[in-house]
């Protein structure tokens, strides 16, 4: 069997101990605030994420922008160079052009690096929903199994990775064209939370509305109780904006409810957070169905 490397994008927003552990490869993407460019680095980059946050808060805007094809290549040339295949997994093509970037790439790499094997699969995923899915094809490979099968079990099971959010702040999702203007005005006026998922195609959808930040926790917690598969046995991830304390709500009804032990939480690093801003929290898991 050919050896082969796991890649990624940073927009998991897994923490540095978990990427160390499942041994992937993790290409960091960019974000612009305030006339500089600043790297999306798994725990770190050159300003906290923190940092980040508090920004946004005071006003801030900040801007994100895609992998291009040549940053691609040399980030994979020196993989195969060595003799070694590449699986990448990238961020949703619903939201970033970068999948498509990657496949440019691959067939410029497959030219260049003949017997070698480029594959890029676009997870429809975001922030952890792509890390959840990165955690289980990392778990596979980890125990052997081959490129092939891994590819195999990502189609079997991609749309069936669950994503849910909801957000405190609904002037993120305005800027970002996801509600409109008098939408985001009433809203913020009557103290409306929008429950939204990440579709099969892999855009963000708002689904419904909720009064209230308690409730709009709850909702989530509610579609998970609705369609997950095995919710005990399962590994749950939930990403929050700088809202530690709102994330630990959601993993207590989520133990509590369910009986699941294993949960990871971490924070939506800054090119996902500056779309959703802060006070943004997301469950993911898998269900029959998105």
């Amino acid at each position: 069997m050919a050896e082969y490397v796991l890649i990624t994008d940073s927009t998991t927003d897994l923490s540095p101990e978990l990427i160390r552990e499942l041994q992937v490869e993790v290409i960091p993407l960019c974000y612009m605030m305030g006339g500089e460019t600043y790297h999306n680095i798994p725990g770190g980059g050159e300003i906290t994420v923190e940092d980040f946050y508090a920004r946004l808060r005071r006003g801030e805007m900040s801007t994100t922008a895609q992998i291009n094809s040549e940053e691609f290549i040399a980030q994979f040339s020196p993989f195969l160079e060595a003799g070694k295949d590449v699986l990448y997994l990238a961020f949703s093509s619903g939201l970033s052009g970068t999948c498509q970037s990657a496949a440019i790439a691959r067939e410029e790499l497959e030219k260049r690096y003949p017997g070698r094997r480029v594959e890029v699969f676009d997870t429809l995923c975001a922030s952890m929903g792509e890390g959840l899915l990165v955690y289980h094809a990392a778990k596979l490979k980890n125990a052997g199994k081959s490129i092939d099968e891994v590819l195999a079990w990502l189609k079997e099971n991609v749309l069936k990775l669950c994503h849910w959010f909801t957000v405190d702040d609904l002037n993120h999702l305005k800027r970002g064209g996801r509600v409109s203007a008098a939408t985001a005005l009433v809203g913020t006026m009557l103290g409306i939370k929008p429950v939204l998922h990440v579709d099969d195609e892999g855009h963000l959808i708002p689904v419904s509305k909720v009064r209230g930040r308690k409730q709009s926790l709850d909702a989530l917690v509610k579609r998970m109780e609705e369609t997950a598969i095995d919710p005990k046995g399962q590994t749950v991830f939930i990403s929050h904006g700088d809202c530690l304390e709102d994330a630990r709500y959601v993993e207590r009804l989520v133990r509590e409810r369910m009986g699941v032990e294993t949960i990871c939480i971490n924070q939506i690093g800054p090119v996902i957070g500056a779309h959703s801003g802060p006070g943004t929290v997301a469950l993911f898991f898998l269900g029959e169905k998105r």
